[in-house]
């Protein structure tokens, strides 16, 4: 039965679930035997420990990633894990791993959009476009986008982008999305952030009618690889560890409470009907308050216009569309 679209408000609904909340917390009781799940990133920091909780529930998972061998190693002993190559950072990759996982017919229940690189050095990919919002964004969007028929094949499917409070630094730079002689890493980081939500907002939209949901979330404060081109200095000036590289901001979460709102975003049944809002600390977040910082979600981060912006322009760059 077809029902005719409305947006989630984008309010608490008070899950019963926090800030510290934990993975195997908010999937308690809740069974993924048969789930078929897939996790960018599934390998490292939050991925990993969503990859390890979805199995624990039952699921069958398919972690793609840039490093196949170091994903097997991450990954040993799990089992209904398989891994398999993907470079969000080239389309061709991502065409090539689309295209197998059609080709092998199974329809995905889960999509958790994990993966992402984080304040990196300028780096440019394809026809010039800045790592960060090709990887983060364009990628995931042609990813999600090839694999359209696996997602509406089952009973409904889920799909979570992975953003941040870091969208709170920029909404998108329309001028100039690709930094083109005036690269700032936050801002180029905070403006793929605000990406991820925003496709989240569209892809809804675009999917709820087949039965597809998409939600984005803040997972936290977690130390964690993402943080692999941050000098040690700049760390410590941000107080998130001291010299000797301990974790010491007390808001910081541990990996299993970061992976708990991604988690629970793809599978509570509190959110049956909803999508396309932005979550954090396990339930819907709140509107975001000026002068608040990294607090809610900003306005510009799931406005409807400026998803569709977002997808025409994504459409145009990538040549990927389901419609």
């Amino acid at each position: 039965m077809e029902h005719a679209y409305t947006q989630t408000p984008q309010h608490k609904i008070n899950s019963g679930f926090g800030h510290d909340s934990t993975a195997s917390e908010v999937l308690q009781g809740i069974d993924l035997t048969g789930k078929f799940a897939l996790v960018t990133g599934g390998y490292s920091g939050l991925g990993l420990e969503t990859t390890r909780a979805l199995v624990q529930a039952g699921a069958s998972v398919i972690v793609p990633a840039r490093r196949p061998d170091v994903a097997q190693e991450a990954l040993k002993g799990l089992e209904h894990v398989e891994v398999d190559e993907l470079d969000l950072s080239d389309l061709d990759s991502v065409r090539a791993f689309a295209g197998r996982l059609v080709e092998s017919g199974r329809s995905i229940d889960l999509a958790i959009l994990n993966a992402g690189v984080m304040a990196c050095p300028e780096t440019r990919v394809g026809p010039g476009w800045e790592l960060q919002f090709a990887t983060n964004h364009l990628g995931h969007f042609t990813l999600i986008n090839l694999i359209w028929p696996l997602l509406t094949a089952g009973d409904g499917a889920r799909v979570v982008a992975t953003s941040s409070a870091g969208h709170h630094i920029s909404p998108i730079r329309w001028d100039n999305i690709n930094f083109d002689g005036n690269y700032q890493k936050f801002e180029a980081y905070g403006q793929a952030k605000t990406a991820n939500a925003l496709f989240a907002v569209e892809l809804d939209r675009r999917g709820s009618e087949q039965g597809v949901r998409a939600f984005s979330v803040h997972p936290g404060g977690i130390l964690t690889p993402l943080q692999r081109h941050l000098p040690k200095e700049e760390m410590v000036a941000l107080k998130w560890i001291d010299e000797d590289g301990n974790g010491i901001n007390s808001a910081f979460k541990t990996p299993e409470q970061g992976a708990a709102t991604q988690l629970w975003a793809a599978t509570s049944p509190q959110l049956e009907g909803k999508g396309g809002v932005y979550c954090e600390d396990c339930d819907i977040a709140e509107p975001a308050v000026e002068g608040v910082p990294s607090v809610g979600v900003k306005e510009y981060a799931v406005d409807s216009e400026q998803a569709k912006r977002l997808w025409d322009l994504s459409v145009q760059l990538t040549g990927a569309s389901i419609s």
